[in-house]
């Protein structure tokens, strides 16, 4: 299943999710985050150690190479964009398409970890719906997505250096996208048409990508 009108590439350099018209965007994205509206995501690969100086212009010079167009909203991350996971799940008139990429190097447990300098995202979720949501359903849509995120570490028995279980990494990034397509969504919640089908694909995506990190890096 794909999304009318949007379409996924997959590389070394970067992930892109380009839609034919702007979609609504809310997003923790280092480059125009907040919400906004765009013509494409970018996920960009960048080394672990990158002091991200200058994202704005690491994201565009990567768009220019790619022919990517504007607007757009960019992420940077040192995990392998070539290794990134889609997934696709629906309710009802309801798509939802998720591409998540994951490193799990900087594992962190929200309010009890150490506070640490900001790196390049490590576990970074890209969702799109075919909806039309309210400002505060996306907002919802976030929330649904990180419930998954730390079920899904949790599910796979991810913890921190200290044993503490994971919530996540120090610098995750998300990004929901809606077409702006179909009937009004008020909510976004786990239980909506919206929430539901962006909950499943998340955790198909992140199960996946999770799943692959660790099994790269058995010790």
């Amino acid at each position: 299943m794909s999304l009318d009108g949007v379409a996924t590439r997959v590389g070394p350099e970067a992930v892109v999710v380009t839609a034919e018209r702007e979609l609504i965007v809310l997003s923790s994205a280092v480059v125009g985050g907040g919400l906004a509206r765009a013509r494409a995501v970018l996920n960009v690969h960048v080394p672990k150690n990158f002091a991200c100086a200058d994202a704005e212009g690491t994201v565009a010079a990567v768009a220019l190479r790619l022919g990517v167009p504007a607007p757009w909203v960019g992420l940077l991350t040192g995990a392998s964009t070539e290794r990134a996971e889609i997934a696709t799940a629906a309710a009802d008139d309801v798509r939802a398409l998720v591409v998540a990429t994951v490193g799990l190097s900087n594992r962190s447990a929200a309010g009890l970890s150490a506070r640490a300098a900001w790196l390049p995202a490590t576990i970074n979720t890209i969702a799109v719906v075919d909806a039309d949501p309210e400002p505060s359903a996306l907002v919802n849509l976030v929330a649904t997505l990180t419930e998954v995120k730390t079920d899904v570490l949790r599910a796979a028995g991810v913890h921190c250096d200290d044993g503490r279980a994971a919530t996540g990494t120090s610098s995750d990034a998300i990004v929901v996208a809606a077409t702006g397509r179909g009937t009004r969504c008020r909510y976004g919640g786990p239980v909506t048409d919206v929430g539901w089908a962006a909950a499943s694909a998340a955790r198909g995506a992140l199960e996946a990508a999770v799943r692959r990190w660790l099994a790269e890096h058995a010790r």
